[in-house]
């Protein structure tokens, strides 16, 4: 603990000071956070056009280039507001947007006219010219940071195109216009977005780093154009003479749509992969050259950043209107002082005295004079709107954010990242959410995808070997964790599970050697090359040893043992055929090798790409490989193009390619000979890559082993020590379970994948092309040419529910039945796999002719080079060819729970925050994880929404909703949907705990129109909801039905781009800061790096934020009320004149300064119950989701109070000094004086906490009233004529009537609220006030009352028991015809305990590989 609060103290004091992190000595900045100050919101794409035209900003196209691009915004940002011209006005037009500040602007006005005039002019202006100066500086230094930072980005320099100098210059970043060419070296920031036209990469690739942009550290491919790749020479700039047609600006980074023409007006399409995007970081290319296409504003990472984001608090809005009924009140006392000023000179009309003439000698009338009266009453009693509030609200919520901010609790060591507040007002929010909405992977879950079973050919791998792997791993981190007091310690400890299950893969022939000997021969690669290993793995995501290490299946790796080359280079007819599920095996771990857009790199030489390896180093064992090896180099030069690249097959390609080996319809395989030429003909590289670092691992590992290390050539890193950049955790959990069968995935180039497979050697597949994942279709697919049958293979992997529709159908044929009984049995598998809480995903390929693929390719590239419509014309070719689908089998990956999360989610559920989980996983999945984690309890009642039709759907709630009404008798027919909300903890306390279960396509039924309010109040009846398969739009429309119809407060939590849409609908959102990239931060108003931290800044901070801004508000209301209120009482003894008995210099600074600053330290450092207390009991939240500090009840209390206390300090001393000979300023010195004194102890009656900050601050006010008095009693002699304060605070000080009537004055006044505060704390105390009393107690008392607090809560609740049901009930299912399922669940239906999901998986992985059911009820087939 002591390590973990020097860590935070480090971190904070840097972020504190400014001073330089670990990674900036590579980047001096961080671009996200020079981007951060845009205050424009963009959440939508910007259109400002249907089409953008790019011409080279060359000399032959300069006519042509003005007409298009002269109109374009050059690449200078400018995120500041202000000018030094425009600060003044601007500033003050957009703070008289406010309407306090129109207000005390129209009374300053007001005052000016002297028949009105109630103040001297400047006095009347003082309050609001203090208020305006302070917002202005606060703004024009906030202004004045921006313009540094825009300053520093637009002087940056890189190399631009000179037309003059015919070569490349330096050029700062704002002079870089829209067609410049510009080239940038390895590890330069990109200056604005372009599209790639070169790179030295010899395959035309470009490696980027997006961190400074999503906060993804991955290394993303970018590809050259096509058809500029096979240039061997730079691109020259005086030779380019194409044009560029793409689409508007707009802040989607995901797509980029455009065409490049040539002069011929032959097209080449544009999309992401070419587009090299502002702020992003080129690695492991040696220099690029591109063309801008947008810059400056108009680039998508400044389009894309809205920066801090601002919204109005619910808190905020209640003082809204509060502050309209302090404007009623205002004018109900104006009109009263107007009237009566009117009926006194009524009746006092003939008195002269009273009524006095103008100059002309025309008399006012009576009723005239009560008008203007009127305004000068306004004026007089213009402190009853308190100006300072807002002022002071702004203060107390950064003093509030600062405190957040400082809390060690939220500092993550690993990530060494803590909580950010985006949204700078909203912290009071916190303390009143009522419900939560969370996603699952990456916000419940780690997001670190552990490889735990598979399927193949309806086979059934459980790894038991793995669980016991991860079951140690546990249990070695837990100690490391307990023992570890250097990070040095800690990190070698963290390389010994690595290094030994690493080389169990990797050693010698595949299963060659026992796994236990292979694990312990290993162990002294931890102090060697693991321990250097180990930090630089931790530049890759996803690349943790528990991700990484696969322990194989012993069953699996016996088949493995089968696949040797002779199966397929058969000699004679004897050989017997490959079995079937031997090639689905090889096509499986295939699939998963090659289906995603992993990048290889090695750790050794961080950031550095793995190519294809040289004929230099290459181990050839025998001389079948020489004569191998010639074959290859002789059919090198006519090997025909890539596909990818728009052309044609090669027609010299043997007829006998495409007849040959169908891994599903071929059982008979060709000669060796045959076998390599079809294998090296689609392989330009040939056999360059068989030096693979597997082979040269072979060679060496035996003699290695036996001195204890490992020893690998300098150039050629071990296949355990490649690094895999993917961009999912997924993708590289399934690359890293196939590298442990030796299914190594070696390179990565556009037109080629390399993968070392076992005994087979490399195969060098020719990729055709990449279908990327998309939510809409839920799946990917790549198009390979298969090096050993030479045929279009499509492998495609996703979501069970998107593959499963598209496998071929069954036409009567041996194999299509054995492909129904194989999808058949991986269907139980998934469905078991599922019920584990492991996420599936099926794999399938699909054979093709070389006709087909040429036909889908060409009406592929229409699609391609559209830029209208070029997403749906891309998924219908995307549909075209992901059809017909083979079954190859599926994969169970678990995600295991974030620490701490059962605990929260059990604390929020207690705080009464109702918990929706929202997720995109399977149904059983998803129940699993939610029981796991506490959100479903083990004796909850499940009701599962499963239909194919609304009626259905509309059936089915009504059906549940009879079934708990009647199964809870106290909670009667909701009236409404708020009666519903109100009443659903009577729902929960009266023992009915039900959870209801809802996949996608129900939800679209639910959210309809019709079905929403009956949707709402079966929800409002349930302790949690689980959405499983639901999009993320779906998502959103659930948060904002939630909220918009029941009118609760919503928090919504995730990690992902898919949960920005329900983080921005919600009330509060919060981004997790996770594995999955910066979008859903960006998009937050709170970031956090792990789910446990929500339950602090909730229950502890949301409560603190939420009591203090309350109380402080009402406070202002009450010392604003009261202190005018004796101006008021006032008019009554001065004919309704207007006069004060104070002076105007008293009067003004009274509020504005002597009483200012207690209730702002109060706003910020109140603390009524300690962090501890409302950590342990969670129910004292409920107290800010009634809103139980400010109600209106509470609001109106308060002002009768200060009614009260006005009146008392009015008439006490008029009464004591009644008779005496005391002026008028005398008699308002005693008033002012005991007016500070009830205020400021009024605030430390209602104080829960006072600290030394609190009495420097309320001794410095009454210090500074005195001080003020007394100076101003002594130099003012005439200041403010006729009236005269010389030397009345000194006469008074000497007078023991004046102390008197001052203590007096003052314990008359308070006495009611504290009589009401000791008997509310004794006779009827909160939930508060008696959690604040174990804050007083030792530890041992604490603890006993504690459990008694426990106790007396568990006594007032029915304890949940279904015992009463008979079996009939709750077996019992609600049909409306075959496509409508309910499903009603109890305690013995799920297996899973209170432990850990890990734990309990681990322990049903040790009767493996049985295809049962774990009683889990669902949807019944059929």
């Amino acid at each position: 603990m002591t390590e973990h609060r020097l860590q935070w103290a480090r971190r904070h004091w840097q972020r504190l000071t400014g001073s330089p992190r670990r990674d900036d000595d590579e980047r001096q900045y961080n671009y996200s956070s020079l981007l951060a100050c845009r205050g424009a919101s963009s959440r939508a794409p910007k259109l400002a056009a249907k089409h953008r035209v790019v011409i080279p900003h060359l000399r032959p196209f300069k006519d042509e280039y003005e007409k298009f691009c002269g109109t374009y915004v050059n690449n200078r940002i400018r995120t500041t507001k202000y000018t030094l011209l425009n600060f003044v006005p601007r500033n003050l037009f957009e703070q008289f947007h406010r309407a306090a500040n129109l207000y005390f602007l129209f009374l300053a006005v007001l005052n000016w006219v002297p028949l009105v005039e109630a103040f001297q002019k400047e006095i009347t202006m003082l309050p609001l010219v203090v208020v305006l100066t302070i917002i202005a500086i606060k703004d024009g230094l906030e202004d004045y940071r921006k313009y540094k930072i825009d300053k520093q980005i637009n002087n940056l320099v890189t190399k631009v195109y000179s037309r003059k100098e015919k070569k490349y210059a330096d050029q700062c970043w704002k002079d870089v216009a829209v067609g410049d060419f510009i080239r940038l070296s390895c590890n330069e920031v990109i200056p604005a977005d372009m599209v790639l036209l070169f790179s030295t990469d010899p395959d035309g690739i470009c490696h980027i780093e997006t961190s400074g942009l999503d906060g993804e550290s991955n290394l993303k491919q970018r590809q050259v154009v096509r058809g500029y790749s096979e240039q061997d020479s730079e691109v020259d700039p005086e030779k380019f003479s194409s044009r560029i047609e793409c689409e508007s600006p707009n802040n989607d980074l995901n797509r980029f749509r455009g065409y490049l023409e040539h002069s011929n007006k032959e097209r080449v399409g544009l999309s992401k992969e070419n587009l090299l995007l502002r702020g992003c970081t080129i690695r492991n290319t040696e220099a690029v050259v591109g063309i801008v296409v947008y810059a400056g504003h108009e680039t998508k990472a400044m389009l894309n950043n809205s920066g801090p984001r601002y919204k109005r608090s619910k808190l905020e809005r209640r003082a809204n209107t509060d502050v309209l009924w302090c404007v009623l009140l205002l004018l109900v006392m104006c009109l009263t002082g107007a009237l009566g000023h009117g009926i006194w000179l009524s009746r006092y009309e003939n008195i002269m005295f009273f009524n006095i003439p103008e100059p002309d000698g025309h008399v006012i009338s009576p009723a005239l004079a009560g008008f203007y009266m009127f305004w000068t009453m306004i004026i007089l009693l213009q402190v009853l709107i308190p100006i300072s509030l807002y002022v002071s609200i702004e203060i107390v919520k950064l003093g509030q954010i600062y405190f957040i901010q400082s809390d060690v609790d939220f500092y993550n060591e690993k990530t060494d990242s803590t909580i950010q507040c985006r949204s700078l007002n909203i912290t009071e929010d916190l303390g009143q959410i009522q419900y939560l909405f969370s996603d699952k992977t990456g916000t419940l879950t780690e997001n670190k995808m552990v490889f735990r079973r598979c399927s193949v050919a309806g086979f059934d791998y459980c790894h038991e070997e793995n669980a016991k792997r991860l079951e140690s791993y546990q249990e070695a981190v837990a100690e490391d964790e307990d023992s570890a007091d250097t990070p040095n310690g800690s990190l070698s400890n963290m390389t010994k599970p690595r290094t030994s299950s690493c080389r169990t893969v990797h050693n010698g022939p595949l299963g060659s050697k026992s796994l236990n000997h292979l694990a312990g021969s290993c162990l002294a690669l931890g102090g060697g090359e693991g321990a250097s290993e180990a930090p630089h793995s931790r530049q890759a995501a996803f690349s943790s040893p528990i991700e990484t290490d696969v322990v194989p299946d012993t069953r699996l790796l016996d088949r493995f043992h089968q696949i040797t080359p002779q199966l397929f280079t058969p000699v004679d007819e004897t050989v017997p055929d490959p079995p079937l599920d031997t090639l689905y095996i090889i096509d499986f771990f295939i699939a998963l090798a090659i289906c995603n857009t992993v990048v290889v790199s090695a750790p050794n030489q961080p950031r550095q790409k793995i190519g294809l390896s040289s004929l230099s180093g290459m181990p050839i064992k025998s001389l079948e490989e020489i004569k191998n090896l010639f074959q290859r180099l002789s059919v090198r030069r006519s090997s025909s193009p890539s596909l990818a690249s728009g052309k044609e097959p090669s027609s010299g390609i043997p007829s006998a390619f495409v007849s040959r080996l169908s891994l599903f319809s071929r059982m008979k395989l060709t000669s060796p000979v045959e076998e390599e030429v079809s294998q090296t003909s689609e392989s330009p590289q040939g056999s360059s890559n068989s030096a693979c670092p597997a082979e040269t691992e072979k060679q060496t590992s035996d003699a290695d082993l036996t001195d204890g290390k490992v020893e690998s050539s300098p150039a050629q890193p071990l296949a355990s020590n490649l690094c895999y950049e993917a961009e999912s955790p997924d993708e590289a959990a399934l690359v890293y379970a196939a590298r442990a069968y030796q299914c190594t995935l070696q390179s990565r180039t556009p037109e080629h994948v390399v993968v070392d497979f076992a005994a087979l050697g490399p195969l060098t597949f020719q990729l055709l092309h990449i279908l990327p994942f998309d939510s809409v279709r839920k799946r990917m697919s790549v198009v390979v040419r298969h090096p050993l049958s030479n045929q279009v293979v499509v492998y495609t992997k996703g979501a069970d529910s998107a593959i499963m529709e598209l496998l071929s159908s069954p036409d009567g044929t041996s194999l299509e039945k054995q492909q129904m009984i194989i999808r058949e049995k991986t269907q139980k598998h998934l469905d078991d796999y599922a019920k584990r809480g492991l996420r599936t995903l099926c794999i399938a390929k699909k054979v093709m002719s070389d006709a087909e693929y040429t036909e889908w390719l060409r009406n592929h590239f229409l699609a391609e080079t559209s830029i209208d419509h070029r997403e749906e014309l891309l998924l219908k070719s995307a549909m075209r060819l992901e059809n017909k689908l083979t079954l190859l089998g599926a994969t169970g990956i678990e995600d295991r729970l974030q620490e701490g999360v059962p605990e929260s989610i059990e604390a929020l559920q207690k705080a009464g925050i109702k918990i929706w989980m929202l997720t995109g996983d399977k149904q059983e999945t998803a129940i699993n994880i939610a029981h796991a984690c506490k959100l479903l309890e083990p004796d909850d009642k499940l009701f599962i929404l499963n239909t194919q039709s609304k009626d259905a759907c509309e059936m089915l709630m009504s059906t549940i909703l009879k079934e708990l009404q009647q199964k809870s008798p106290d909670s009667p027919e909701r009236a409404s949907l708020r009666e519903g909300l109100q009443e659903s903890p009577a729902t929960q306390d009266s023992g009915l705990r039900a959870g209801l279960i809802i996949n996608g396509k129900t939800l679209e039924f639910a959210l309809q129109e019709s079905l929403q309010r009956q949707f709402l109040e079966l929800t409002a009846c349930c302790q949690a909801v689980v959405c499983c398969r639901a999009t993320p739009l779906q998502k959103s429309e659930v948060v904002k039905l939630v909220r918009s119809h029941l009118q609760v407060m919503t928090l919504a939590i995730g990690d992902g781009a898919n949960d920005v849409s329900m983080i921005q609908v919600a009330d509060i959102g919060i981004g997790i800061s996770g594995q999955e990239g910066m979008q859903a931060v960006m998009a937050s108003d709170f970031a956090i790096s792990q789910f446990k931290h929500l339950t602090k800044l909730l229950l502890v901070h949301g409560q603190w934020c939420y009591t203090r801004l309350s109380n402080m508000i009402l406070y202002f209301f009450y010392k604003n009320v009261a202190y005018v209120n004796l101006l008021f009482w006032y008019q009554f003894f001065c004919g309704f004149s207007g006069t004060s008995m104070t002076d105007y210099w008293v009067l003004i600074l009274f509020n504005l300064l002597f009483t200012s600053a207690p209730p702002v330290i109060y706003g910020v450092l109140e603390k009524d119950v300690s962090a501890e207390t409302l950590m342990q009991l969670p129910e004292l939240y409920k107290s800010g989701q009634k809103s139980e500090a400010y109600l209106p009840l509470t609001f109106w209390i308060t002002l009768m109070d200060a009614f009260y206390q006005s009146l008392v300090c009015f008439f006490v001393p008029y009464y004591a000094y009644q008779g005496s000979d005391i002026d008028i300023f005398a008699f308002g010195n005693p008033l002012n004086t005991a007016a500070l004194f009830i205020i400021i102890l009024h605030l430390v009656i209602e104080s829960n906490s006072l600290t030394w900050v609190h009495m420097l601050v309320i001794v410095g006010s009454i210090l500074s009233y005195f001080f003020f008095a007394l100076a101003f009693g002594a130099m003012c002699v005439t200041c403010n004529p006729p009236s005269n304060p010389y030397w009345i605070m000194q006469e008074h000080m000497l007078d023991p009537v004046f102390y008197l009537v001052c203590v007096l004055t003052t314990c008359v006044a308070l006495l009611p609220r504290f009589v009401y505060r000791v008997l509310q704390g004794s006779l009827f105390p909160s939930p508060v006030l008696r959690a604040k009393h174990f804050d007083r107690l030792t530890p041992e008392e604490r603890t006993k009352a504690l459990k008694k607090w426990g106790e007396a809560g568990k006594t007032g609740q029915v304890t949940p028991t279904y015992a009463d049901h008979s079996d009939a009930a709750s077996e019992k299912r609600a049909t409306s015809g075959p496509d409508a399922v309910f499903a009603m669940m109890s305690a013995p239906s799920h297996p899973v305990e209170q432990d850990d999901l890990s734990v309990h998986e681990t322990a049903l992985d040790s009767d493996c590989c049985e295809a049962k059911d774990s009683g889990m009820a669902g949807p019944p087939k059929g």
